[in-house]
């Protein structure tokens, strides 16, 4: 199994999974905006240059949301995602997905905005809706969280989604998270993993 990683990019959730499910993996690091990226050879595996890309056998996948599940449900033997049956499946899928559906497009914003336009392409406006919107998504998170240790029952593939995005939100983007005292905590409590440890050091 070969994975396609990044320091400081989405492909941390697949090196955290991977840690998690205790599986042997093989890493090709790059760093973010590297050429080679961009060279015939690697859009074979991801077409838009990007990672996570995982090869496993003769399957190759990308975008870290179906990385997840495709490793959850090939290799995990039942671990890390409740059953359809379980009253926690439900919820798993909302939060499975809510990290891209709702956190990370306004992380993407304000890191474009600030971070890697020039000083004359900048605009405000757009930062600050997305400041506005990413308050709005965390504090559903802190809702959702009251009284929880982990997002859907048991430690899952929707704590390695979310979490992460949480985690981006709040120690990497820096979004004030006084007012949010359960994602503070859960956000805690994932980056004391061992394996999500490990993810943060990978390639850094």
């Amino acid at each position: 199994m070969k994975l396609y990683h990044a320091p400081g990019t989405r492909s941390v959730r697949i090196v955290w999974l991977l840690e998690e499910l205790g599986l042997s993996y093989e890493l090709e690091l790059h760093k973010l905006g590297d050429p080679a990226m961009r060279l015939p050879e690697y859009l074979k595996i991801h077409p838009m240059g990007r990672v996570p890309a995982l090869e496993d056998g003769d399957v190759t996948i990308f975008e870290s949301g179906a990385i997840v599940e495709y490793l959850i449900g090939r290799h995990s033997d039942g671990k890390m995602a409740p059953g359809p049956a379980s009253p926690h499946y439900a919820e798993y899928l909302q939060w499975l997905h809510y990290a891209e559906g709702m956190i990370m497009p306004q992380v993407n914003i304000i890191v474009v905005e600030t971070v890697f336009l020039p000083p004359e392409r900048m605009n405000q406006t757009n930062v600050d809706r997305a400041k506005k919107l990413l308050a709005r998504t965390l504090t559903a998170v802190e809702a959702h969280m009251e009284d929880r240790e982990f997002i859907a029952g048991d430690f899952s593939g929707a704590d390695v989604m979310t979490g992460h995005a949480c985690t981006v939100a709040t120690r990497r983007l820096g979004e004030d998270a006084s007012g949010l005292p359960n994602v503070t905590a859960y956000v805690e409590r994932l980056n004391a993993r061992p394996a999500l440890k490990k993810a943060w050091e990978t390639g850094a």
